[in-house]
């Protein structure tokens, strides 16, 4: 591939020609109404993602077939932004980056997008708050150990593929999100509701958000950040894959079996709907709690990545996001 000047990727303007670094993070081969097949490409690197149709008659359909979803990629395209489809790539040239494009400027971790907190003091501070929120016994053991034993895949695990905190660390920050989140729910009604404090467990709310997710960590293809679903993450999904490793910690640590039962419901049940992944909708107030904390923090997510992604000069949003409705952008 010749060489002509080399750019970062999220930096190019619409209309311009250039060489570049990209993860192509998802690659789908798909067939139109009438039969014709395309791929559907994704292309990132930290602050950018693209997402466009690769037609089967482009001369550089035969490029993809031998590369991968996660393959990092050095591109010759021109960036383009159309009104009814967005950014998208006019690529000329493709080849997976070698040893020697190091001295070019690659970097795999310029092309994966982290989160912006810390994310050893976010670590810290979701086990003290369990220590300080759980008090001693074997549901804090419990927490501790799985807290500890997934420790590297936590600080680097994604919290989702495309609608929130997509980028390494996402699921730690979501997760100390939703616990904070749900431990002000458990205040606001313990405070409000002092003769009914009795019917709502702190310590289950504060286990349930802290485990909430933590199944993504064996959901997730256990690369860097990678947005790639495991096996067993696409054939069992995170809920279920929570609830066995609430089920290996206790099998060691032991933990009373109704609190047991009521934190794996917690876990199973936080996504709410079934076609969502949930085997059962919220049946206790602590479920219920933990659920709503979850959907609070997720959306916010959600709007935030469609605010970042959206290319019009509008009040409002395209339509086209992952809501799949506008939405009015926050003023600067």
């Amino acid at each position: 591939m010749p060489n002509i000047s080399i750019v970062v990727f999220h930096e190019m303007e619409p209309n311009q020609e250039a060489d570049f670094f990209a993860l192509l993070s998802e690659k789908e081969l798909l067939k139109t109404k009438k039969g014709k097949p395309y791929l559907q490409v994704v292309f990132r690197d930290a602050f950018r993602e693209v997402r466009f149709p690769i037609w089967s008659d482009a001369a550089i359909y035969k490029e993809f077939r031998n590369l991968k979803a996660g393959t990092f990629c050095k591109i010759r395209a021109t960036y383009v932004v159309t009104q009814n489809f967005g950014a998208q790539l006019e690529i000329r040239r493709i080849r997976p980056v070698t040893d020697e494009d190091a001295k070019d400027g690659f970097d795999p971790i310029l092309l994966r997008p982290q989160s912006p907190l810390p994310l050893e003091k976010m670590f810290e501070e979701l086990q003290q708050i369990a220590s300080d929120q759980l008090g001693k016994g074997n549901l804090l053991n419990v927490i501790t150990k799985i807290l500890k034993e997934h420790r590297a895949g936590i600080l680097t695990c994604v919290a989702a593929r495309h609608h929130h905190h997509c980028y390494i660390g996402g699921l730690l920050e979501h997760t100390l999100s939703v616990t904070k989140i749900a431990v002000a729910l458990v205040d606001h009604y313990h405070t409000t509701y002092p003769e009914r404090r009795a019917e709502i467990s702190r310590g289950l709310v504060v286990a349930g958000a802290i485990l909430h997710d933590i199944g993504k960590v064996r959901e997730y293809e256990p690369e860097l950040g990678s947005l790639r679903h495991s096996t067993e993450g696409e054939l069992i999904g995170h809920a279920l894959l929570g609830r066995d490793m609430i089920r290996e910690a206790v099998k060691e640590i032991g933990l009373e079996s109704a609190v047991q039962i009521q934190l794996e419901h917690i876990v199973v049940s936080h996504q709410r709907f079934p076609d969502w992944g949930a085997a059962k909708p919220p049946m206790s107030l602590e479920a219920m709690i933990v659920h709503h904390a979850d959907s609070c923090d997720a959306l916010l997510g959600c709007f935030w990545n469609t605010f970042s992604q959206d290319m019009t000069d509008h009040e409002l949003t395209s339509k086209k996001n992952v809501l799949g409705y506008s939405l009015l952008k926050p003023k600067q």
